[in-house]
């Protein structure tokens, strides 16, 4: 079957249209929210905690809030993009058109995950305003943006698909991924804490992000980066097969 570009970019389009849209509430909530985060933790924090690992606090939560923003953007972009269709009907003429899985799933997530990407890359610049950030390996940061945006819009997707009602759309993004960033060594250094609750953290899978993506700011990190890339592209595999399962038995879609 030929690959229908046409209809992808439709429903790419689409999708970026309805984000510019509402171009001021999707920025300007995650820049006033970043904000906040800088005044309360780093200045008030930030006076008593001067440095970690030899940098500036407030240079160090840097990465940790940005890994918040993409994880929860990407993950409530595309499940609302996929759901509002299903809420409303216009799913069926998605699923009548000339266009396969695959090419609805990659304009979702490409959208979704760009969407996320511009966040991001407003965040970062609205963090230059508080303290100073130096990026030590900028290629490894685009590739691990890119990466994480892609892989949790890909999920967020997932979510979209098995939700039946918007409460049950917003539990894993509010009760899930936010408690499991702020865990996750976001706001602080795993060496910080106590051994048994270092133990602990081990098992939250977003420490690894954070600590990859601060590796590709300042060069340091509580682990290998390597673990880091290997888990996300592991995950990136798994919401894959599952999404093309969903797809296939076109559960909680055609009934």
């Amino acid at each position: 079957m030929k690959f229908n570009f046409y209809g992808l970019k439709a429903i790419y389009l689409h999708e970026m249209d309805r984000f510019r849209r509402t171009l001021g509430q999707s920025l300007l909530s995650p820049v006033i929210s970043t904000s906040l985060y800088f005044i309360v933790f780093g200045s008030v924090i930030g006076s008593y905690v001067q440095n970690i690992d030899g940098i500036n606090y407030g240079s160090y939560i840097v990465p940790g809030l940005l890994m918040l923003t993409l994880l929860t953007q990407s993950i409530s972009n595309t499940s609302f993009g996929i759901f509002f269709p299903k809420f409303n009907g216009t799913i069926y003429e998605i699923l009548a058109a000339p266009i396969s899985n695959l090419e609805v799933v990659l304009a979702f997530v490409s959208a979704g995950a760009t969407k996320t990407l511009i966040v991001g890359l407003v965040i970062f610049l609205t963090s230059l305003f508080f303290v100073d950030v130096q990026v030590k390996f900028p290629l490894l940061m685009i590739f691990l943006l890119i990466l994480v945006s892609f892989t949790f819009a890909l999920f967020g997707f997932l979510i979209g698909l098995l939700s039946k009602d918007f409460e049950q759309m917003s539990i894993v993004p509010s009760l899930v991924i936010t408690p499991m960033v702020f865990l996750g060594g976001s706001l602080y250094s795993l060496d910080m804490l106590p051994k048994f609750w270092q133990i602990v953290t081990y098992f939250n899978p977003v420490v690894y992000l954070i600590n990859g993506l601060r590796y590709s700011f300042y060069g340091i990190s509580d682990f290998n980066i390597w673990l880091s890339v290997v888990l996300m592209v592991s995950f990136l595999i798994v919401c894959a097969t599952f999404v093309t399962l969903i797809l296939k038995k076109g559960y909680n879609i055609k009934s």
